[in-house]
């Protein structure tokens, strides 16, 4: 188990600059993507991120199971990018269907995430190579107007606590300077 960094921040604080640029540090690289091309923006920018990453990374692109995933796929990498929680955390929810969102059951949607979280968690502990892994922080603005965004809201609040709590070191990511929260000074 080597040690597991967790960057936090809102849109555009410079998580994902920051992660890129502490991997450009070392050799080999596994940069897993967890976006889902769904519509012609989110092609552009996938297509704008690969183009970004040095050539010599390697991508493995796993939208749900990305614990197991990165036990399979991993060779003498030194370093695992994880970008993003939050698109893995979408990924669950995008599982039901939006006609369901007023009436879905939010303890499973609860188990779905935690059983991810708790994958992941696990490959940290198997897997020998450094981690940084990147998440939003959602919960700092005003309460959603509608149900499925509270509940989004909530579950990705957990899953950056649980990832937090496994994390060697905590970053909350400001207008593209790291401010340490994790270990505390």
């Amino acid at each position: 188990m080597g040690k597991v960094t967790l960057l936090l921040g809102g849109a555009r604080s410079g998580k994902s600059f920051y992660a890129q640029e502490e991997a450009k540090k070392v050799k080999k690289v596994l940069f897993v993507a967890t976006a889902e091309a769904g519509d012609a923006d989110m092609r552009r920018r996938i297509r704008k991120h690969q183009e970004e990453r040095p050539a010599n990374w390697h991508t493995l692109e796993a939208t749900t199971h990305i614990g197991h995933q990165i036990e399979d796929t991993i060779n003498d990498e030194e370093l695992v990018i994880i970008d993003c929680i939050t698109l893995l955390v979408t990924n669950i929810l995008c599982q039901i269907d939006e006609k369901d969102f007023d009436t879905c059951d939010e303890s499973l949607l609860e188990k779905r995430v935690y059983a991810e979280i708790n994958e992941l968690r696990d490959c940290l502990k198997k897997v020998d190579a450094d981690f940084i892994i990147v998440s939003n922080e959602v919960g700092l603005g005003i309460v959603p107007d509608n149900r499925i965004s509270r509940i989004y809201r909530d579950l990705l609040g957990r899953a950056n606590q649980m990832l937090a709590a496994s994390a060697d070191e905590v970053y909350l990511m400001v207008a593209g300077i790291p401010l340490r929260v994790k270990p505390q000074k």
